[in-house]
């Protein structure tokens, strides 16, 4: 199994009165981290002043969608413009700085790196997928939507951080006129830097105290661990032991996938009009396939990769202000719970095919895929777990959360 092979080897302005703190530690940050957390919780840096990084990457929900209202039913968060959304479910913008630039295994057949659920940004423009990744929504119509770069530099000039900005980058960093492109990508940079944070990414989950020794699992909690390695097959592309190093695992093998998931109805995209999705109701996501012909790869590479998403980290995957808030799981959000999502693993293969939207899809069937071809077959459908070990698997998960 492919995912197995992988699963080896893989002084600055105080910001405290500006924005939140992530976790509720006071963790010490960086000028050039300050100045990315600073940038990561300014609405003002869109085109109606009202929607920032973390309205779609909140880190009381480890950095995901945090609106639970949004979260039940659309899925795929508004963007500053009214009526204008995107096509997918925020993933989580922490325990992600390790991606590499997305690159292809031709022994494996495997693409890995990048970011964006599709791949999109694959570290060809910056070096760095990270800050690629959070360039991009500042421009994009369908979140920030800021017409240009010079309108986001403009913004950068205009905010009470501007002078760390260029303490951080230096003099002329602030340029628009000049370089507003340049400015863009300094940005880009400084909300990595934030990102790849140990405010970020503490590391801090009960999981973590277990591998060094302070903490211990429940009964239940174990057994999910034992089923996560082996059973249930989730190790293979969630890698959940240290690396050589010492280094504490990511949960993601940065490897692409299509988990034969079905078409979420209520995604708000299938209504879009033409100027955002010419496909309307008969959209279907391609995820990494769509990039790689954008980017002109072989045909075959890309009908092999039609359909696959790529596979987030785990960490924080439970992570909620209450126990029942509700969560929005996969690519497009068709799952509401870790509970649904892993059944699905469970018994996707076994229960009959049932129609999109039907209203016991999980319970006596489910719908088919939304990208028939590539999907996975070997490393989940028909994993034979009883319903205590899915529970089991659930409860393991839950470790995963950082304080």
């Amino acid at each position: 199994m492919r995912h197995l092979v992988l699963a080896s080897l893989v002084t600055g302005l105080s910001l405290a009165t500006i924005v939140p703190t992530a976790h509720g530690v006071n963790t010490p940050l960086s000028p050039k981290e300050q100045l990315g957390k600073a940038l990561f919780f300014d609405p003002a840096l869109s085109s109606t002043g009202t929607q920032s990084c973390a309205t779609c990457h909140g880190p009381e929900v480890g950095f995901t969608g945090p609106i639970e209202a949004v979260n039940g039913h659309l899925v795929v968060y508004e963007g500053a413009e009214k009526g204008r959304f995107g096509n997918r479910k925020p993933p989580a913008s922490a325990y992600a700085g390790a991606s590499p630039n997305l690159s292809y295994d031709a022994e494996e057949d495997v693409w890995t790196g990048g970011m964006f659920w599709d791949g999109r940004a694959d570290g060809t423009t910056l070096g760095d997928p990270l800050a690629e990744q959070a360039m991009g929504p500042f421009l994009n119509p369908l979140e920030q939507a800021v017409p240009d770069a010079g309108a986001l530099c403009e913004k950068i000039a205009q905010a009470s951080y501007a002078p760390l900005f260029l303490e951080v980058w230096g003099a002329d960093a602030l340029d628009c006129a000049e370089d507003a492109a340049g400015a863009h990508q300094l940005a880009g940079h400084a909300i990595a830097a934030y990102e790849r944070s140990a405010e970020v990414n503490p590391f801090e989950s009960r999981y973590d105290a277990y591998l060094a020794s302070t903490g211990t699992l429940s009964e239940q909690e174990q057994l999910g661990l034992e089923l996560f390695e082996d059973k249930g097959k989730c190790a293979d592309c969630h890698p959940h032991k240290p690396g050589p190093d010492g280094a504490p695992p990511l949960f993601t093998d940065f490897s692409y996938d299509n988990l034969g998931m079905p078409l979420n109805v209520e995604n708000p995209f299938l209504d879009m009009g033409p100027e955002y999705n010419p496909d309307g109701a008969a959209w279907r996501d391609p995820g990494l396939g769509a990039f790689l012909e954008a980017r002109g790869e072989p045909k075959e590479r890309v009908a092999a990769a039609m359909g696959a998403m790529k596979v987030p980290t785990l960490r924080n995957v439970a992570r909620a202000p209450r126990a029942d808030f509700v969560k929005a799981y996969g690519h497009n959000g068709y799952f509401r719970s870790l509970e649904a999502l892993v059944h699905f693993y469970n018994t996707r293969d076994t229960l009959p095919r049932c129609a999109e939207g039907a209203d016991d899809a999980g319970a006596t069937c489910w719908p088919g895929p939304e990208i028939a071809q590539n999907v996975n077959m070997e490393e989940l459908g028909n994993l034979q777990l009883t319903a205590a070990e899915e529970a089991a698997i659930v409860a393991f998960l839950g470790t995963l959360s950082d304080r």
